[in-house]
């Protein structure tokens, strides 16, 4: 079988979309009460697993696997031990977006290590003589935060981050006034890329309804972000999400409905980005190109629209993804060979260092002035 790293050199392959936060960054009932009993007595989860393997429940069976997988990687001492575990499907000159998350105020219990901790930490990762040339670290916001502008102006200025992720279903609108007044500018300023929850999936806050938490991770709620400041790089992550993907190919849309496309948010993104009113909006597949036979398909199509090819940024979500049956290194070599080398080396390579600003281009930093770890 070919080899990832070997097949083309000049692709040297940037993750866009991976995390390498712990358990003692993540709320101790999340997502339920039971969570709690699973962080501090892991073996029930192979206990049930066992008990499974001896029905005739293979699905649930495999899914505990996976869940056991999932909660083995998130219960990493430290980022770099997590890190260190994707390393393992990738070729040594892959580079990865690392992206924290701020999960301390959403209402689903203590923290064990705040924000602050977590930044500190993934800086130190980025700095490591080994790893770190493969860490491309960003900062993260909660906006009601005290002092969260302030923490995003440490990360970039004191500890050399290269990005911000927003989630705003955890808490607050994408135009939140700090991120309208203080960040967004500070980010267009300094040259970052911003990378920003988009799938109906995922954290939201413990209070907060799907509706109220569609509301806010909706495409069209960017829209007046993407006006204000349009040299703002923001990528819309997953696409849209798995959801909208299952319904954009399941049931299509309603010919009755003039708004049927625009509420699918796969649609709704391919129509931003190829209506050339928003310049510098990407999407990435993360997570749900990992349903991999139902999606590849719609992926090529899209990959043909030339607008469209050049915004779509090739991305994981790791390890989120330890909970899917597919390794990294198994999507990633099939979307490889269904893409062809020309679309993988456009997604992987091209269109990540322009969402980055490495590409030299205007406002952008010249390959050979950037490093690997900001």
């Amino acid at each position: 079988m070919p080899d990832l790293q070997t097949d083309n050199p000049e692709t040297r392959i940037v993750n866009c979309h991976v995390h390498t936060f712990t358990t003692a960054h993540t709320p101790l009932y999340f997502p339920t009460k039971l969570a709690a009993i699973f962080r501090f007595a892991p073996f029930l989860i192979r206990a049930l697993r066992w008990i499974s393997a001896r029905t005739p429940y293979d699905e649930t069976t495999d899914f505990l696997k996976r869940l056991e997988d999932f909660h083995r990687t998130g219960s990493r001492k430290t980022q770099q031990d997590v890190f260190r575990e994707i390393l393992h499907y990738y070729p040594q000159s892959t580079r990865f977006v690392v992206l924290p998350m701020d999960m301390e105020l959403i209402g689903h219990g203590p923290v064990e290590q705040d924000i602050f901790a977590q930044h500190d930490e993934l800086a130190k990762l980025a700095r490591h003589e080994k790893y770190g040339p493969q860490v491309i670290p960003f900062a993260t916001i909660y906006p009601d935060r005290a002092g969260a502008a302030d923490e995003v102006r440490r990360c970039v200025e004191e500890l050399g981050f290269r990005g911000l992720k927003i989630y705003p279903k955890l808490g607050f609108a994408p135009d939140h006034k700090v991120l309208m007044d203080e960040v967004y500018p500070y980010c267009v300023d300094h040259n970052l890329p911003v990378m920003t929850h988009c799938s109906r999936g995922g954290v939201s806050h413990k209070g907060w309804s799907q509706h109220r938490s569609d509301q806010v991770t909706d495409p069209n709620a960017y829209i007046d972000v993407l006006r204000t400041f349009p040299h703002l790089r923001l990528c819309l992550a997953h696409f849209g999400g798995d959801s909208d993907w299952l319904s954009h190919l399941r049931d299509g849309f309603d010919p009755d409905d003039p708004r049927a496309r625009d509420k699918n948010w796969v649609s709704l993104i391919a129509k931003m980005i190829e209506s050339g009113d928003y310049p510098n909006l990407y999407t990435d597949i993360s997570y749900t190109i990992f349903k991999f036979d139902k999606h590849i398909p719609l992926l090529r199509m899209f990959m043909r629209q030339p607008k469209l090819k050049e915004k779509i940024l090739f991305g994981s979500d790791f390890y989120m993804t330890r909970q899917e049956a597919l390794s990294e290194k198994a999507v990633s070599i099939r979307l490889r060979d269904q893409l062809g080398e020309t679309d993988f080396h456009q997604i992987a390579h091209v269109n990540p260092q322009r969402w980055l600003g490495e590409g030299g281009g205007a406002g952008e930093l010249p390959l050979d002035q950037v490093t690997a770890s900001g």
